[in-house]
């Protein structure tokens, strides 16, 4: 039953009073807000920590962001997609949760966030290889390991992050509790042919000519055998997150793009460079990622644990489940986001949290790497 702020006053301390909804005073910018969010989520407990920070990968200076409220609890790095689309300054909404249960790091890739701000993009440009990228995941989880005291951690890789955790999990399984991967990247053309196809099939539905149009311009897309031209690609995705293959219910990314603002981590300035990182690396990346098979990769020997968006067609997560049916591993487990597409932390943040807790941290449980 809604109760007026005056009765309210009945149940507060002695001395504490509420302002009434006329009377209340919104943020007058950015760094007000930001400020509200940072003092909510501020971690207070005797064993926790909240840092953000430079640490030096592959010869240039990478930035994390290091979260959680209890240092015994294990640690969980998390992987963005892209390449280039960072994590850190939506962090804020979807991961408070997780700190609770682990040490999260959420760190800014080559190329990408702050870590671009921070780096001259014409000497970073030559080293934009998923070789370079795949040996600074070998340092940054070998640097965390080190730097927390743990034989083990967690690697969550979402999008184009978990083609990095999947090599992660197979050439290093010794260093990992588990690997959590979400929007499973596995056979990238099979991925982007079934995303085209979605999108036509909701355009023919709809009755839309230029939607119609545009995918049949670029038709027979993502064929064995043709180049992936990023222009093609941009006008499939148009299309598919049009049709909330990219976000469930929705038709675009832009609560998510607006969410960055208020991202305490990110100063005004990293703000301005932020999405120049994000094009910085996928014109340089994002094709020769999607033309990579990685369902080729079944074996392994440490945990899997894969979180699936049923709407998802940015990564297809039917070509997913197929490549899990495949996978051999110690323990795995595919967990279902019945009301998500491609970004389940953001658009299921409280399955996203559960699941992660009942399906990952036990095998932290079962080593002893859990606070008290």
């Amino acid at each position: 039953m809604f109760r007026h702020p005056s009765r309210l006053c009945a149940l507060l301390p002695a001395g504490l009073s509420i302002a009434t909804p006329a009377g209340a005073a919104g943020p007058d910018s950015r760094a007000d807000a930001v400020k509200i969010i940072a003092d909510m989520r501020r971690i207070v407990t005797p064993h926790g920590v909240e840092e953000t920070r430079a640490v030096r990968i592959g010869g240039i200076d990478q930035w994390i962001s290091v979260r959680g409220t209890d240092l015994r609890n294990p640690v969980l790095l998390m992987l963005h997609g892209g390449p280039g689309y960072v994590s850190m300054p939506t962090s804020w909404y979807f991961q408070r949760g997780w700190e609770e249960y682990f040490t999260v790091v959420q760190w800014d890739q080559r190329g990408a966030g702050k870590t671009y701000a921070a780096n001259d993009p014409a000497k970073v440009a030559p080293t934009m290889t998923r070789a370079r990228m795949l040996l600074d995941a070998e340092e940054m989880v070998a640097w965390l390991r080190k730097e927390f005291g743990k034989d083990r951690i967690f690697v969550l890789g979402h999008s184009w992050g978990s083609s990095l955790g999947i090599q992660l999990a197979r050439r290093h399984p010794d260093w990992l509790h588990a690997y959590i991967g979400l929007a499973q990247i596995t056979d990238g053309m099979e991925s982007e042919r079934r995303g085209w196809q979605f999108a036509m099939d909701a355009a023919r539905r709809e009755g839309n000519a230029q939607a119609i149009r545009d995918l049949e311009s670029i038709a027979p897309y993502a064929a064995p055998g043709k180049p992936l031209v990023l222009k093609d690609l941009y006008l499939q995705r148009k299309w598919l997150a049009r049709y909330g293959g990219a976000v469930y219910g929705r038709t675009d990314f832009d609560a998510e793009s607006a969410a960055t603002k208020l991202a305490p981590e990110y100063t005004d300035a990293d703000l301005k460079t932020m999405w120049e990182g994000t094009d910085f690396s996928s014109s340089r990346m994002l094709t020769d990622v999607l033309t990579q098979d990685f369902s080729v990769y079944t074996t392994f020997d440490c945990p899997i644990v894969i979180f699936n968006g049923r709407h998802d067609y940015n990564v297809s997560s039917s070509a997913t489940a197929e490549w899990f049916a495949k996978v051999k591993a110690p323990s795995k487990q595919l967990v279902w986001f019945e009301n998500s597409a491609h970004e389940m932390f953001n658009e299921e943040p409280g399955k996203t949290l559960i699941s992660l807790v009942r399906y990952a941290r036990p095998f932290a449980e079962k080593a002893g790497d859990v606070a008290p």
